[in-house]
């Protein structure tokens, strides 16, 4: 055991009376250790349920004869974090919990990692470390927020986003939206539609390193916190077996996370985390892949934002085995992956039928034919962009417009919310990228102030930054390179024509090259104002094309 090294042993004397002295018998010591690690707490709506799951890991753990020794991580709320400098720490965070993770794991010689995330950066996070530290690992989240109801409606977190533009513009008033604001997260859980932090859960279970249901079984169900005992008890499997995330972490597995992710609708930041957890395992897995599984994958759902449906409906309908299953007619999943259950995803998803053709289509009448997320490349995103295709308007799929410029996202949303925003314009926010923001910051303000407005189906907004998985529209994020590394998105000018293409996948700046060398050689970079951290991030972190991963050489 990888426990041995702080506890076998005459030489490991004073290490067992350090274990003694957290209260550990001398047979607890003898046990597989068996790190929990917990990401609780009092600031983000879906861990504040985690204390829970928690405790249900660990009797798994005891009823198969380990030890659990739980240990707490950092997490940030992107919904609470959005539209001020929170942001720039989110996507940043998810370095800082890899890293504590690997540094409590090598720390303290532990076995084995009963992994326990649930919102946005966090699930990534502790997939990356799971990949890095190659010792194993599950992973079993908090679950998803059951959805609101207003007015006979079900509504969730985007609704209010948008409402905040629908009072601006007075299709709203502000009582209305007080009371929505009430009703919209009825409790715990990660935000209800198939937004980042459920894009990844469901994506866990894909990759094999979640059980079935992990993704789609509401943090208040029963059953959330009886998968969480038998995480607790698969854990010792894995261990006694010595199961490691590099047997699951494979290729194929990639390739089924992204075909299940365009078959789902995720969010566009799944682009950014998978390159992420791939870099950490040794896979490689770039952009112009991700188009090739997008061109020849059905788009089978269409949950909150692109649709009426949320997780607690996907669930109810046979989750995510259900839509591999039905992926698997057409031979896109690769059957023969090893997961943490130690069966292959072929044994799990045999007899997982969906119900009804409404909220995962059939195979053979998808929403579309090709997947919910789009690569664009072109004179104004050489090394790429990423936008979710399944949730913009037919309208806009093919688009040219004047550029409206701004140098960060605060001066376009003042710009939105007071009307000076006009159809067919096309918003550009740049020097947001990993680097120049630092942190990627997420655009969902900007975005759901315009779809609360009405002006999401003839307004496009195109940022080196990221977006929630919550938007809608033709919003297009992840231009690469960014601003600050001298990227075109930084020699933009108001009045300047965007041509985008999203179904050839193009995004083109309609300026000649002569004008383009002129404005290279006036340029002048804004670098960020930054200290502490986030000057550090900025420094090591790479473009979004590589995942925004900080780089170590």
């Amino acid at each position: 055991m990888r426990s041995d090294s702080v506890k076998r042993g005459v030489e490991k004397a004073p290490h067992r009376s350090l274990l003694k002295a957290l209260g550990l018998s001398q047979k607890e010591i003898e046990k597989p250790f068996i790190g929990i690690v917990n990401s609780y707490n009092e600031l983000v709506p879906g861990h504040i349920g985690l204390k829970d799951i928690v405790e249900s890991a660990k009797k798994g753990v005891l009823m198969e004869g380990g030890t659990p020794l739980e240990f707490s991580t950092i997490a940030v709320c992107d919904g609470i974090a959005m539209n001020h400098e929170g942001m720039r720490y989110s996507l940043a965070s998810r370095e800082l919990i890899a890293d504590s993770i690997e540094i409590m794991a090598k720390g303290h010689g532990l076995d084995g990692l009963v992994l326990i995330p649930n919102c946005d950066k966090t699930v990534p996070a502790m997939l990356m470390a799971a990949a890095r530290l190659n010792i194993p690992c599950i992973i079993i989240s908090g679950g998803p927020m059951l959805a609101g109801k207003h007015n006979g409606k079900k509504v969730d977190l985007i609704t209010v986003f948008e409402g905040v533009g629908a009072v601006t513009s007075g299709k709203m008033s502000e009582e209305e939206l007080y009371e929505l604001e009430d009703k919209a997260c009825p409790g715990c859980g990660s935000c209800s539609g198939m937004f980042t932090a459920n894009s990844m859960n469901c994506i866990s279970e894909v990759l094999g390193m979640a059980l079935p249901g992990n993704g789609t079984i509401p943090a208040v169900f029963a059953e959330r916190r009886r998968l969480a005992k038998l995480a607790g008890m698969k854990i010792m499997d894995l261990v006694r077996d010595q199961v490691l995330p590099s047997d699951i972490l494979t290729e194929k597995a990639f390739e089924n996370a992204l075909t299940v992710d365009m078959a789902l609708g995720c969010s566009s930041n799944t682009v950014l985390h998978l390159t992420a957890i791939a870099t950490e395992a040794g896979v490689k897995i770039d952009l112009d892949k991700i188009n090739d599984i997008s061109q020849k994958t059905p788009n089978l759902c269409r949950l909150s934002p692109a649709g009426p449906y949320h997780i607690e409906e996907l669930n109810e309908v046979g989750g995510i085995s259900a839509v591999m299953n039905e992926l698997s007619k057409k031979d896109l999943i690769h059957l023969d992956q090893k997961t943490v259950t130690g069966v292959t995803i072929g044994e799990i998803i045999k007899d997982s039928k969906k119900i009804g053709d409404e909220i995962i289509a059939s195979i053979d009448k998808p929403y579309s034919e090709t997947g919910g997320i789009a690569i664009l490349k072109g004179s104004l995103a050489p090394e790429g962009s990423v936008v979710k295709r399944a949730a913009v308007a037919e309208n806009m799929l093919k688009n040219k417009g004047k550029a409206r410029v701004f140098d960060c996202e605060e001066d376009a949303v003042e710009e939105i919310l007071g009307g000076k925003i006009n159809k067919g314009d096309i918003v550009i926010i740049r020097y947001e990228g990993p680097k120049g923001g630092p942190g990627m910051r997420e655009m969902l303000t900007p975005t759901s102030a315009l779809a609360g407005m009405g002006l999401d189906k003839d307004v496009a907004l195109i940022t080196d930054g990221r977006f929630s998985g919550g938007t809608r529209g033709s919003a297009i994020g992840h231009v690469s390179p960014e601003a600050i590394e001298g990227g075109p998105i930084g020699l933009v000018k108001d009045g300047d024509i965007i041509d985008i293409d999203i179904l050839e996948g193009k995004l083109d700046l309609l300026v000649d090259e002569e004008e383009l060398e002129k404005r290279r050689k006036d340029l002048v970079i804004k670098e960020p104002s930054v200290t502490g951290y986030l000057a550090k991030y900025s420094k090591l972190v790479s473009s979004a094309s590589y995942g925004a991963v900080c780089k170590i050489k």
